[in-house]
């Protein structure tokens, strides 16, 4: 079955752009053009990627991803100006996985829709499950549960965190982690220090004080683990 791609966007020569690529890619496409008609059809039509547009009118983008973000996982590129860099941190902060600027290339777009849907719709390095005390991080089921419960987390977010699992007590410079997680040669930094916020908010006792996701002074990120076991 064809991955569904929600796209949202008031400009009709971008929805149209954006949907010819998708589809010439292979992807069923849902087009939206405000907000609610935005949250409507990932209701109802269950894709299983949203391009979301920021700058949209009425209830912006960032609204959008976080009521998104209150009902689903489903994974969210966003669409914004380069030169908007706070929207662009906080729609990281509410959970978006990766964003496109403006202007940028329709073919530029599909590669990172489908390079968001591959680690979202497959486990990350194989079919066991790794455990640090209360933390188990099921690859195969692409889940991670802390205390028996069920972490929410984006698919970005599972991905940094099974692969800094799998790689106990090694330091990965930020970059280290765009090459590596985000399969990306370049990009923003800041990026991967939001995602590593929003993880430790998630798996440590004291997130200003992290025990497991720790920085590594002029370097970047180490995950420190008291025992890690893998499971077949």
């Amino acid at each position: 079955m064809a991955p569904r791609v929600l796209v949202v966007d008031d400009d009709a020569t971008i929805r149209d752009v954006v949907r010819r690529y998708l589809e010439r890619a292979g992807h069923e496409v849902l087009l939206a053009v405000d907000g609610p008609g935005a949250l409507r059809l990932a209701a109802t039509g269950r894709p299983d990627l949203v391009v979301l547009d920021l700058m949209l009118p009425g209830m912006g983008g960032l609204e959008v991803c976080r009521r998104l973000r209150a009902t689903t996982p489903v994974p969210v590129v966003m669409v914004t100006a380069r030169t908007d860099e706070a929207d662009r941190i906080a729609g990281l902060e509410l959970g978006a996985d990766d964003y496109v600027g403006k202007p940028f290339s329709p073919r530029e777009l599909v590669l990172r829709v489908e390079a968001v849907l591959r680690r979202s719709g497959a486990a990350v390095g194989g079919g066991g499950a790794m455990t640090d005390g209360d933390l188990v991080v099921d690859l195969a089921a692409h889940e991670a549960r802390r205390g028996g419960r069920a972490l929410v987390l984006t698919a970005r977010e599972f991905d940094l965190l099974a692969f800094l699992v799998r790689h106990p007590r090694t330091a990965y410079t930020r970059q280290d982690l765009l090459r590596e997680v985000w399969d990306w040669s370049f990009g923003d930094e800041s990026t991967v220090t939001v995602h590593v916020r929003r993880l430790r908010e998630k798996i440590e006792d004291d997130p200003s004080d992290p025990r497991r996701i720790v920085t590594v002074w002029r370097v970047g990120y180490r995950f420190d683990p008291q025992q890690v076991r893998e499971h077949a």
